[in-house]
């Protein structure tokens, strides 16, 4: 009996690693749950558990690029994870995406080809939205120089 896979995704359609993310999800045959996290942000609980199956940190999922980072100050090393989770509560796009929550465990990909390791063999080839070949037409990972 194959393997059941339940997968999903917290994505932000406008951004290329997590629109990659997503295709190669679907490249695997899966139809997953697409939560928009802007739209519909976890729950601060729920963070929490997903960074613990994942072995990340609060520090480890901020992002800074296109985000208040720099304004709110959260590169202060003396930040403690529940005023980093504040921010990331008032300003939900400080939380890096994908993540993706599998079977076979949680992780932020980043780069997106990270989502793999979560998935049952890819179906065909896969191109990301840059032109770059990531699995070949067999459904293999073609080797990166």
């Amino acid at each position: 009996m194959p393997e059941a896979f339940d997968v999903v995704i917290y994505h932000n359609p406008a951004c290329g690693t997590s629109r990659n993310t997503l295709a190669m999800i679907r490249n695997a045959g899966i139809e997953p749950h697409v939560v928009e996290y802007l739209k519909t942000p976890p729950s601060r609980a729920l963070i929490r558990q997903l960074l613990a199956r994942a072995g990340l940190s609060v520090r480890d999922v901020l992002r800074d690029t296109g985000t208040p980072y720099a304004d709110l100050g959260l590169g202060d090393p003396a930040l403690t994870d529940e005023r980093l989770l504040d921010a990331i509560e008032a300003h939900p796009v400080l939380l890096n995406r994908p993540l993706v929550v599998s079977p076979r465990g949680v992780r932020l990909c980043r780069p997106s080809e990270a989502v793999l390791d979560l998935l049952p063999a890819q179906r065909g080839e896969f191109v990301k939205e840059d032109g770059e070949r990531v699995v070949d037409e067999h459904g293999r990972r073609v080797a990166t120089t």
